[in-house]
C-alpha cells in the first residue's frame, strides 16, 4: 500500500491525497502541491500513513516542496490581490447589470488564473464580463456558479445553535439531507427549526440519524401491544434519548418502562404456534362480522355493472349497424296512418 498524506487548500475544503516523495511532513505543515486549477499552497491535515489503492479517488501526485517564508509572503500578496479583484468584479457586474451575486475571488498560488464564485437564480451570460476582467487583471479568469449550500460554506457564519457553521469548519463534503431524518428523530417539521442559514435542511440532522434508526429498530413500534407486569398495554411513545417506552394500559393509565424490558415483554406477548393472538380477538370478530355487510353492496355493484355495460354495448352496436331508434320508427308509422286532410 502506498504512503500518502492528506492536504487541503482551504478551510474545511476537500482533502486530497499526495505522495510525500521522501519529504518529512507533519500535521499542520504548509506545502506546495499541484491542484486541479494549478499550483496551490496547502496544509497537511494528518501525518503520512498507508492507504489502500482502491480508496484513492484520483491519481496520486507528488508534493513539490515544503512552503518557505517567501512562499508564505507570496500567499499573503495573493490574498491582497483577491480583495482587489473582488472589488473590480463587483463593479463590472453592476455596470453590465447582470443578475448575479459575487461570493468570493480566489487567486492561485502561481498567479496563472483567478476564479470567481457567484450565485444566481438561473443561467447568466457573463461572456462580456469575463473579457473585461481578463483585460484588466491580466490573468486567466474563470467564473463558477454555486448553490446555496456552497454559498454558505464559502461565506461562513453562525447557526441557530450559536456555533460556527459545520460546513465552514469541518465538513469537507456536503452530503444530502432528507426530511426522513427529521421525522425519525421525532422533530417538529417546522421549516424555521430544521433549516440552516442556507435555507436547506440542516446538515446536523444526519449526525444522529443512524443512532435513532437502530434504537427504534430494537424497540417495539408505536401502536403495538405488549404485556407488562401491570397488564397489557399499547405503545404510544418511544423515547430514544432516555431509552424508555411509554405504554397505555386498558384502564387508561400510562406506564413508562425501559426499552430493553419492553422488548422482552413484546417477545413474551407473542402467542405460540396454533394459538390465537390475545388482545386481537374482539377486533378480528368485529371485522369478520362487519365484512359480509361491507362486501354485499360492493358485490351488488359489481354484478350490476356488467349488465349496464352490456346494455351500453348492445345499443352502440345497434346504432353502428344503421338501425333506427324504436321511438323514431313508431312516430313515422303513426304519421303514415294519419289520414290526409
Amino acid at each position: 500500500m502506498p504512503i500518502v498524506v492528506g492536504v487541503t487548500f482551504r478551510s474545511a475544503g476537500q482533502v486530497h491525497y499526495y505522495d510525500p516523495g521522501g519529504i518529512e511532513l507533519r500535521e499542520g505543515d504548509a506545502v506546495i502541491a499541484p491542484a486541479p486549477r494549478g499550483t496551490e499552497l496547502g496544509h497537511v491535515m494528518a501525518d503520512p500513513r498507508e492507504l489502500a489503492e482502491d480508496e484513492l479517488e484520483e491519481p496520486l501526485r507528488a508534493i513539490k516542496r515544503k512552503a518557505t517564508e517567501a512562499d508564505l509572503r507570496r500567499e499573503d500578496e495573493n490574498r491582497e490581490r483577491e480583495r482587489r479583484a473582488f472589488e473590480i468584479c463587483a463593479e463590472r457586474i453592476h455596470e453590465h447589470g447582470l443578475p448575479m451575486k459575487l461570493i468570493e475571488a480566489h487567486h492561485t498560488f502561481d498567479r496563472s488564473r483567478i476564479v470567481f464564485y457567484f450565485s444566481a437564480e438561473g443561467r447568466v451570460d457573463f461572456r462580456c464580463l469575463v473579457r473585461d476582467l481578463a483585460q484588466e487583471l491580466k490573468a486567466r479568469v474563470e467564473l463558477h456558479q454555486v448553490g446555496v449550500r456552497d454559498e454558505a460554506k464559502l461565506i461562513g457564519g453562525f447557526g441557530s445553535c450559536g456555533r460556527p457553521l459545520c460546513c465552514a469548519t469541518f465538513l469537507s463534503t456536503l452530503h444530502p439531507v432528507a426530511i426522513k431524518m427529521a421525522k425519525e428523530q421525532n422533530l417538529a417539521l417546522n421549516p424555521s427549526k430544521i433549516s440552516g442559514v442556507c435555507g436547506r435542511l440542516m446538515c446536523c440532522l444526519s449526525y444522529e440519524y443512524e443512532c435513532y434508526r437502530r434504537a427504534k429498530a430494537e424497540s417495539p413500534r408505536v401502536g403495538s401491544t405488549i404485556e407488562l407486569p401491570q397488564g397489557v398495554g399499547k405503545v404510544i411513545e418511544v423515547n430514544v434519548i432516555k431509552g424508555t417506552v411509554t405504554a397505555a394500559l386498558e384502564d387508561g393509565t400510562r406506564v413508562e418502562v425501559d426499552a430493553e424490558c419492553a422488548c422482552q415483554c413484546k417477545a413474551v406477548a407473542r402467542p405460540a404456534e396454533g394459538q390465537p393472538q390475545q388482545g386481537r380477538e374482539p377486533t378480528s370478530r368485529a371485522s369478520a362480522e362487519a365484512e359480509p355487510a361491507e362486501r354485499t353492496p360492493e358485490s351488488a355493484r359489481q354484478v350490476a355493472a356488467p349488465e349496464r355495460r352490456e346494455g351500453a354495448q348492445t345499443e352502440t352496436s345497434a346504432q353502428g349497424a344503421g338501425e333506427k331508434h324504436p321511438r323514431r320508427r313508431r312516430s313515422r308509422r303513426s304519421r303514415a296512418r294519419k289520414p290526409k286532410s
